[in-house]
């Protein structure tokens, strides 16, 4: 089974448990206001790779990866399901653990015997109003929702992951209103607070399209780390 790719990162220590292998995959359904991959956005110009060919390779790493394992990013890997299923099914055969890193959009049939491959994902959660969701990403709050919602029924090990940017989501009623959305779900393990960087302004210039949030200063670590405290201290099941 062919899929696309843009690029493959054999060691990372930031996608999930450990040291893994992680495979940014081509195509996108959202088009966040910070995203730091636009030349992930589209398929054009991306490699295909056979299933069990990127498996082989990954395969390679396993001495440096086989306490950690293989994350799918993008991207986003739900457009290519079938694949990652594929793909997942012999990382499993050598005992590798498969996450992904998806903004839970699309929800389809595919996704969900995909589902079935998967240890753990790590899902964004870009906005916590439906109208921010929809005028900095072009996506939907409650899509995301309702995927983390199937997470939930599945018991399915997430971790949660967002972005906060200054003047946009990074004030306490932004972090008080995320926690409220997640309190409910026990399927959650881990939430990160990331700080919006601006370490693709190169790629966009390269690229020649404008990148919507060059004026707008980089998140500071320690206003970062206020704000996860914040978090922490409302108790959503006793993670950050």
């Amino acid at each position: 089974m062919k899929g696309y790719l843009h690029s493959i990162q054999s060691l990372g220590t930031v996608d999930g448990p450990g040291v893994r292998s992680v495979v940014f995959l081509s195509g996108c359904p959202l088009r966040c206001i910070y995203c730091h991959n636009p030349d992930t956005w589209e398929r054009d110009g991306a490699e295909e790779w056979e299933h069990d060919a990127l498996a082989e390779k990954l395969l390679h790493f396993y001495p440096y990866i086989k306490n950690g394992g293989v994350t799918f990013s993008g991207g986003e890997p739900l457009l290519q399901a079938e694949f990652v299923r594929e793909v997942a099914k012999l990382l499993h055969s050598r005992g590798l653990h498969v996450a992904v890193d998806t903004c839970g959009t699309p929800d389809t049939p595919a996704v969900d015997t995909m589902l079935n491959e998967i240890d753990l994902v790590l899902l964004d959660v870009k906005m916590t109003t439906e109208e921010d969701y929809r005028q900095y990403t072009r996506g939907s709050l409650a899509n995301t929702l309702s995927f983390l919602n199937k997470l939930e029924a599945l018991n399915k090990d997430t971790w949660i992951r967002h972005v906060v940017v200054p003047g946009i989501n990074d004030s306490e009623e932004d972090i008080l209103r995320l926690r409220a959305l997640l309190q409910p779900y026990s399927c959650i393990k881990r939430v990160e607070l990331l700080p919006f960087k601006k370490l693709c302004l190169e790629k966009y210039r390269n690229m020649g399209i404008p990148f919507p949030l060059e004026d707008t200063p980089a998140m500071s670590q320690t206003e970062t780390e206020r704000l996860a405290q914040l978090l922490e201290n409302g108790a959503i099941n006793g993670f950050v």
